[in-house]
Parts: structure tokens; sequence; C-alpha cells
């Protein structure tokens, strides 16, 4: 029989947005999926046509793929950030009122960061507050990093775990604040859920495995209530255990996991979900 956390599972609602140059929505969709999600993809078009948000409120997640959203014409996130602004504003900001989750994956993070939904500081997600800028090496890079959870953030989607290995590919991802106050509030409200870190576990401004000289080392932040989420590296990309570089090598020493470390950051999005509808304090 399944427990009463796997029944609930199914009856959380994803809404992953797709076109005008997103190009990551099946993975993204696969990862909610797997954690028992129910996932409807939807064009971002149909989208803003709704006016008064009714396809939004339908659902408890909405996640923001990676991909180059109007082909990151002016900078990335910039057009898309202000499509939502003008056209979908109100029906986000009740989303999240209402207790919505949001996942935005490195598009999607360069987005939310340029809308305002994260950091957030006070209250305003309609402020952008930060920004991702051009990495210190010009250019896309596309390799393999690790990042460390910070065990004192609010998010919900980081809790759990500590070092996780993941696919960073982008050419804009070096998150500076607006000012150093900015960035100090940022540090002392613990909204940094990831941070870059070296083969020792410790954050770095080194490149290659800080791929962007990330401010502080910083992968992902989060808003002040844990729900949204905002990180440059692709847990969508490390679904199952096989996609990792050192695969082989694990399976000869019989340490293949069959799912990747990406999938944790999906299931800790389902599952606080989950726990809300049933009502339970189950934990996985």
């Amino acid at each position: 029989m399944p427990s009463e956390l796997e029944s609930a599972r199914t009856q959380v609602r994803t809404l992953v947005v797709t076109g005008l140059g997103l190009n990551c929505e099946e993975e993204t969709a696969q990862g909610f999926r797997m954690c028992g999600a129910h996932v409807d993809l939807v064009h971002l078009g149909d989208l803003l046509d709704d006016p008064r948000g009714r396809r939004l409120s339908d659902y408890h997640i909405l996640s923001l793929v990676g991909g180059f959203a109007f082909g990151d014409h002016i900078a990335a996130g910039v057009v898309y950030a202000n499509r939502l602004r003008y056209r979908a504003l109100d029906s986000l900001l009740r989303f999240v009122d209402d207790g919505g989750l949001v996942l935005g994956i490195c598009n999607g993070f360069q987005t939310m960061v340029k809308l305002g939904l994260v950091p957030a500081l006070d209250g305003r997600y309609a402020t952008q507050q930060a920004t991702l800028a051009a990495n210190d090496r010009l250019g896309y890079r596309d390799a393999w990093i690790t990042v460390r959870a910070e065990p004192r953030s609010p998010c919900v989607w980081t809790r759990g775990f500590d070092l996780m290995d993941l696919p960073s590919r982008h050419g804009e991802g070096k998150f500076i604040a607006e000012s150093p106050e900015v960035l100090a509030r940022i540090e002392a409200e613990h909204l940094v859920a990831l941070r870059y870190v070296d083969d020792r576990g410790q954050p770095t401004q080194a490149w290659p495995a800080n791929p962007s000289g990330s401010t502080n080392a910083i992968a992902g932040i989060c808003d002040p209530s844990g729900r949204l989420l905002g990180l440059m590296p692709h847990p969508d990309a490390f679904l199952y255990g096989f996609s990792h570089p050192s695969w082989p090598r694990r399976k000869l020493r019989g340490s293949l996991p069959a799912q990747g470390d990406g999938v944790r950051i999906f299931q800790n999005g389902v599952d606080h979900v989950a726990r809300k509808l049933s009502g339970s304090r189950e934990t996985v």
C-alpha cells in the first residue's frame, strides 16, 4: 500500500513553461514526474493570453526552465522577465501569496532575478535587487561543478543534503547584488541556498569550480519564504546515475545510483506540497 505522502504526490500539479527559445522543458518535466507529480507543459504565449491567471492558479509549482528565452537579447532573461512583468505579474504575485512554489533553472533563474522573484527582500517580489551578469571568463561555459547546500537557508528545495554534483552551462551566471547592503542582507537572512565549492567542499571564487566568478560563490538563492529557488546549475540534466561523467568508475566500484543528484531538488519541492495537501508530517 502506498503511504499517505506517496499518494499525495500524485495530486501535486506542476506547470512547466515552454517555448520562445526555452529548451530544457522535457528534462525538467521528467524530474518532477520521477517524484510522483503531475506535470503540464504550457507555452508561454498560452500562459500570457489567460488574462485572469486561472491556468497558473490551478497549480502548486511553477517551473521556469533553462534555455535562451527570446534569444537572450539585451541580456539573459530580460525580455522574458519583462513579458511576465507586463502580462502576468498580478497572477504571479497571487500565486506566490497563495503559497505556490517556483523553481527557476539557469535561464529561469536569470528571469526570476530580473523580475524580482528572488531575493525579494522585504517581500518586494516585483523589484529587481540583483542580477546575473557575464561570466568573468567571457563566453559560454559547459562543465560539471559541485555545489553545497547551505544548512541555515529556509529553502525547501535544498533541505536534507550537503554536496551535489551538477552540470553547469551558461555565459551569464555571475551573481551580483544591487549593493553591498543588499548582499549583506541576503547573507544575514540566509537566502543563499547553494554555493560553488572546490574539491575540499569549501566555497570558492576560483575558476573552474566557480564557473562565472559569482559573488560569494553563490550558485542559487531563495526568497525569504524558502519556496522560490533560482539556481544556475542544472538539476534537470542529472536525473540518472549514468549521466555523471564518472559513471563507469562508479559502476565498477558498485556505487552507481539509479538516480542522479538532481532528483533530490525536485523531490524536495514535490514533497513539500504533498505534505501540505495530506496534512502529513511524514518525512522521506
